[in-house]
């Protein structure tokens, strides 16, 4: 996770904070379970990009030894683009 739990639940709070004052939407919920809400969405989205990056690093070593090593291949430009079409194809937002 690139975010510690702290971080989390006070970006968690801001964004109930902003949802609380009325400008945004009018909620229906208290602001204790909004911001519980909140934070388990954050933490579900920060779940899946750890999981699509972990997917991209085996697809990038079963390719590179399907090539025979892929020396002369930059590792990291290819890891990024191999998680970016996973991403695409999941129809995630990086």
């Amino acid at each position: 996770m690139r975010l510690k739990e702290e971080q989390i639940d006070k970006l968690a709070a801001r964004v109930a904070a902003v949802l609380a004052d009325g400008a945004v939407a009018m909620p229906k919920a208290d602001g204790a379970r909004i911001h519980d809400c909140i934070r388990k969405v954050i933490k579900a989205d920060l779940k899946a990009e750890e999981d699509l990056e972990k997917e991209a690093g085996e697809l990038l070593e079963k390719t590179l030894r399907a090539a025979g090593g892929g020396d002369d291949i930059d590792r990291h430009k290819m890891l990024k683009m191999i998680k970016s079409k996973l991403a695409q194809q999941k129809k995630m937002i990086l």
